[in-house]
């Protein structure tokens, strides 16, 4: 049991982070229009990104999309295609590890490159925190929520986010110590209680991965929205990119 907790310690970071890390092709090859952008983090590392412009020619507002765990950008495709059809422009980060960008990806490491991206918008885009909405993907859920905290934006949208990463990953691994062995903590519900901007939790009822329960708790620290997509689970096409969770991106953007 001693040798199995030393081997789950040393490679936590590799059953948490499941980057797709291969290179993504040219932003406009898959979103017509979109650009192929470079973020620079605080610790000095380059990381790739697409910019994609909305379809009309003004932007409503822009949407900084944190993915998930696992894949990279161009599985994001769908949703920034989908959101720039709504007048909507979008930044879709890929965290360092993913993408083909350097590094290794840990908590402290994905707070700074999202705090790259936000840097990307606001100084180098000069788009005002106050048309911005944050979009947070499982895992990028707590990536956004933190960042929220130190640079509120127009509004949180979360997609099945956990209540903390111990809590979720105890559903997975039931029979593993995992708040004793855990070195990335991602406390959501803790820092979403302590949020003071409009939020939505959209949840799928039949998640399988992070339990609906948890989302809900979230919500409710976040004095969130709730929306609940009856039998959807975490993957599912309705919660990566269906008309709800397209309706409340909209929700979010400023009048």
């Amino acid at each position: 049991m001693v040798l199995l907790l030393a081997a789950v310690w040393a490679v936590q970071r590799r059953l948490i982070y499941l980057p797709d890390p291969a290179p993504v092709p040219a932003a406009a090859s898959v979103l017509p229009g979109a650009e192929d952008v470079r973020l620079r983090t605080a610790d000095g590392l380059e990381l790739g990104a697409w910019y994609v412009p909305p379809r009309s020619r003004d932007p409503v507002a822009t949407v900084l999309v944190a993915g998930g765990n696992g894949g990279n950008r161009a599985g994001r495709a769908p949703l920034a295609a989908k959101l720039a059809e709504a007048r909507l422009a979008v930044l879709l980060l890929d965290y360092r590890g993913y993408g083909g960008n350097p590094g290794d990806p840990s908590e402290e490491g994905l707070a700074l490159d999202v705090r790259a991206a936000h840097r990307f918008l606001t100084e180098d885009r000069r788009i005002p925190p106050g048309r911005i909405v944050y979009f947070g993907e499982s895992l990028g859920s707590a990536v956004v929520t933190e960042l929220a905290l130190e640079h509120p934006p127009a509004g949180l949208l979360l997609r099945s986010p956990f209540t903390d990463l111990a809590a979720v990953g105890a559903e997975i691994y039931p029979y593993l110590p995992v708040r004793l062995l855990l070195r990335d903590r991602f406390p959501v519900k803790e820092q979403a209680a302590r949020l003071r901007v409009p939020a939505v939790v959209v949840v799928g009822g039949r998640d399988s991965i992070v339990p609906p329960s948890q989302s809900r708790e979230v919500a409710a620290a976040a004095s969130a929205r709730l929306v609940e997509i009856p039998g959807a689970d975490h993957n599912d096409p309705i919660l990566l990119d269906g008309p709800e969770l397209v309706a409340a991106v909209l929700s979010l953007v400023p009048r």
